[in-house]
């Protein structure tokens, strides 16, 4: 079985690099694609734009999706990879600095498989989002 690629939408550059150094910690084999809006995470799962000459049916293990993002903000991607029938039983998680109730409810209202906030500690934040790239790819079973 092929290994399947992590999809991160985040626009915080120190977030990045933090998520990025937690998954080379535990040696995730998974290729990484960084997409830094909800725009561009559109036309990623859209293939169009700078994305046409992407396969859209080739979807990745997980995404981890912000939801304060520009141009296009997480929820809003959210509602749109749900709407699509390619892209509606995609894992997605929302990683977020938001502990807004309302942020939580919109967010499995609109079908986020998991929300997790993101730690404030350096060392915390490596370690959620290193337990996140394990269950979701080597524990989690995904529909075929």
């Amino acid at each position: 079985m092929a290994v399947k690629d992590i999809v991160i939408i985040e626009d915080d550059p120190k977030d990045e690099k933090l998520m990025l150094r937690a998954f080379r910690k535990i040696n995730l084999k998974n290729p990484l694609i960084i997409l830094r809006d909800g725009e561009e995470a559109l036309e990623f799962f859209q293939a169009r734009g700078r994305y046409s000459d992407r396969n859209p049916q080739e979807l990745p293990a997980v995404v981890m999706l912000d939801l304060k993002l520009p141009k296009v903000d997480g929820l809003q991607v959210l509602e749109a990879l749900r709407a699509d029938p390619n892209t509606q039983k995609l894992p997605i998680v929302i990683l977020t600095s938001s502990d807004e109730q309302t942020d939580k409810l919109k967010s499995y209202g609109l079908g986020a498989n998991s929300y997790v906030r993101k730690p404030i500690d350096f060392a915390d934040f490596c370690e959620a989002v290193a337990q996140l790239g394990i269950y979701w790819t080597m524990l989690n079973e995904p529909l075929e």
